[in-house]
């Protein structure tokens, strides 16, 4: 089955994870996050039974690990800092491979990458087995402001149409010979940035101005 029903990270499915109501899955979501959260970080075989419960869940859901596992390179600059502050951290130290580092650092680390990836995996579940639709009705049913559910439904609904304009743009410099190779390139990309903001900017006031004309009080009519 292929993925993408209704967006890039979701995996198109019928099992009972898809199933299960998007409030409920929002609320159990929040209630793990706060649990690792809240676990200090030397018990170790808590954390081991957090990855056991995703694991049961993604088994049930039918999602493929290697999709789940693509889509967490999002994770990458949490595992950099993890692995940067055993070296910068203060305190008493300890030996790691013959290697000195903070031993405070070294704590922190792991509970950083350990909470980090559960967290991570987590989300990318809800993700993968929740339409984005069905996410902002049950965000709504559990009486989230409605401002913030419409912004949070544009930024869905025109991600992708940025996402086009910047590869575009990106096309439009290839072809005149343009490649990013060294710093001094890097002023060229940040003008293609600021024409990239001022153009969503003026999209965004045309929508709106769209849907005024339309009868837009404030809150998007559902079908």
């Amino acid at each position: 089955m292929g993925a993408g029903h209704g967006h890039k990270l979701h995996y198109h499915g019928h099992s009972p994870v898809h199933r299960a109501p998007a409030h409920v899955k929002i609320l159990v979501l929040l209630g793990f996050m706060v649990a690792v959260v809240a676990t200090p970080r030397d018990w170790y075989p808590l954390y081991a039974a957090y990855f056991l419960a995703i694991v049961v869940v993604v088994a049930i859901s039918r999602v493929p690990p290697t999709y789940l596992l693509k889509r967490s390179v999002v994770e990458l600059p949490f595992l950099l800092f993890a692995v940067l502050l055993p070296f910068v951290a203060t305190g008493p130290t300890t030996e790691v491979l013959g290697v000195t580092v903070s031993q405070h650092g070294l704590e922190a680390g792991v509970a950083l990458l350990v909470k980090g990836t559960l967290g991570v995996l987590a989300s990318l579940t809800l993700a993968a087995t929740t339409e984005p639709q069905d996410l902002l009705a049950g965000l709504e049913r559990l009486h989230l402001p409605s401002q913030l559910v419409q912004i949070m439904a544009f930024m869905v609904r025109y991600l992708d149409v940025v996402t086009g304009e910047m590869q575009r743009m990106k096309v439009a410099r290839e072809s005149r010979g343009f490649d990013a190779r060294n710093p001094r390139h890097w002023p060229v990309l940040a003008r293609s940035a600021g024409a990239l903001f001022i153009r969503s900017y003026e999209r965004g006031e045309r929508v709106h101005l769209a849907m005024l004309s339309r009868g837009y009080t404030g809150k998007v009519p559902r079908p």
